[in-house]
């Protein structure tokens, strides 16, 4: 299943519920989704918060769902 599509159902959200969060239309939101269009930065940053997640799980990179601990270097 679609990562996205996966974490978006288990809040059980609807494209365009997550669009208008996103500032996007639904029909953008799906693109996305379905991977017609490539998740762009900025996009990748705000579902990773908004899922309290890591871009790394969004993107398949592992399978740990949990959001990295804060850098040491982000708190000096």
């Amino acid at each position: 299943m679609n990562r996205l599509k996966e974490l978006r159902e288990d809040k059980d959200l609807l494209q365009k519920d997550l669009a208008k969060i996103l500032g996007l239309t639904q029909r953008n939101y799906s693109y996305i989704e379905t991977g017609y269009t490539a998740l762009t930065e900025e996009i990748l940053n705000k579902l990773a918060d908004y899922y309290n997640t890591s871009i790394d799980y969004i993107l398949y990179r592992t399978d740990e769902r949990s959001p990295y601990k804060k850098s040491i270097i982000n708190d000096k």
